[in-house]
């Protein structure tokens, strides 16, 4: 398929097909109860919130309904949606229209998220497994049905795959394969089809790394460098920055990098708090920046100390800044400009590194308390 409408155009012809195949309706008893024993092994076995992503007509949602979990369902296809709300009725199961790599529920609601045949179509599967890992509560399970299907042309995700796949998300994996049971698809089949179950470790204590970023300020113009030999966004333009050390405090943390990167010396009544930043790069990493103001000729004139990572500085007029600077950067002069002392800048999986004019705004301002010890 193209375009996400041609996937649910696709889809919403295929639906009053769909229950034809025998693992897909399970009208004969003997694939619904070899589905049934297999969906009890994979879920919890206390009345659990599950979540059925690309849930066709509902006949796994079904299931899980009538073992007694709760169940919330989605698919693109709105004739597939309508078709499960049919077979869901009278179960409580709440049915959306919605994306299955994004759907629209909150995160960390669910304790299974289920997905079946659904992993393989998209076109980022592990950034789709992070985000279906952060919609689990904190002992949550995925329960993933993949396979790879065709002897001339192969489509799907192979086991020995998926285990690469989900490896970066840590915790236990349990690959059970499924081929050789002719019972859960009512024939006799020789691809490999299999079941797997992921327990993503227990979450850990909120960590980010912690870095400062100096904005010297030369009447209406700020000092920029430009990053070179660092592997990351080389060739954009940022602020004089850096990580915070062990044992270093914000302000001690500025002065150092002011004077490895620009050869200046400030001294600690020379800088002030611009802003604080929540930032999330757009392969998810995250990190708390503190940008501090200086002013020209504080600490000396500044200069390139690290040509091995900078190419070159400059100064850049604040009401006219360049576009081939770092987003990140970018956003918190924005901000300073605004008079925002406090931001969160997140970006999406996909998004450039780079400052887009014509991208998606990712800053959100966070104004301060109105009353002084206030948490309104």
């Amino acid at each position: 398929m193209s375009t996400e409408t041609d996937n649910r155009d696709f889809w919403d012809g295929e639906a009053d097909r769909f229950d034809d195949e025998p693992d897909h309706g399970l009208r004969d008893p003997r694939v619904r109860d070899a589905w049934a024993i297999r969906l009890r092994s994979w879920l919890p076995g206390t009345p659990s919130d599950v979540l059925d992503l690309g849930c066709g007509t509902g006949s796994l949602a079904l299931l899980a309904a009538e073992a007694g979990h709760r169940i919330t369902a989605v698919d693109s296809s709105t004739k597939m949606v309508a078709r499960a709300e049919e077979k869901l009725a009278g179960t409580g199961a709440r049915v959306l229209v919605g994306d299955a790599a994004r759907p629209p529920v909150g995160p960390a609601g669910f304790d299974v998220v289920l997905v079946r045949h659904v992993l393989w179509t998209l076109p980022d599967p592990a950034a789709v497994l992070r985000h279906w890992v952060g919609l689990l509560r904190p002992g949550g399970r995925l329960v993933l049905v993949e396979g790879r299907w065709g002897a001339i042309s192969p489509v799907g995700i192979g086991a020995a795959e998926l285990v690469e796949l989900t490896a970066p998300l840590g915790g236990r994996l349990v690959i059970e394969q499924l081929g050789h049971d002719a019972a859960l698809w009512g024939r006799e089949v020789e691809d490999e089809r299999y079941a797997a179950v992921l327990r993503p470790p227990a979450p850990q204590r909120h960590k980010e790394i912690v870095d400062v970023h100096l904005l010297l300020l030369r009447g209406d113009e700020v000092l920029l460098a430009r990053r070179s030999g660092t592997g990351y966004a080389d060739g954009l333009l940022h602020a004089p920055s850096g990580h915070l050390e062990d044992g270093e405090d914000v302000r001690s943390g500025m002065i150092r990098e002011a004077r490895e990167e620009i050869g200046i010396e400030l001294a600690p009544e020379e800088l002030a708090v611009a802003l604080v930043m929540q930032h999330r790069a757009p392969d998810g990493a995250a990190r708390i920046g503190w940008f501090f103001t200086a002013e020209y000729g504080s600490g000396g004139e500044p200069v390139n100390r690290e040509p091995d990572k900078c190419s070159e500085l400059g100064w850049y007029p604040l009401d006219a800044l360049p576009d081939d600077m770092v987003a990140y950067c970018r956003a918190g002069i924005d901000a300073y400009r605004g008079g925002q002392p406090f931001l969160l800048h997140l970006h999406e999986s996909g998004d450039p590194i780079a400052h887009d004019p014509a991208g998606s705004g990712r800053a959100v301002p966070l104004p301060p308390s109105a009353v002084p010890g206030s948490r309104i």
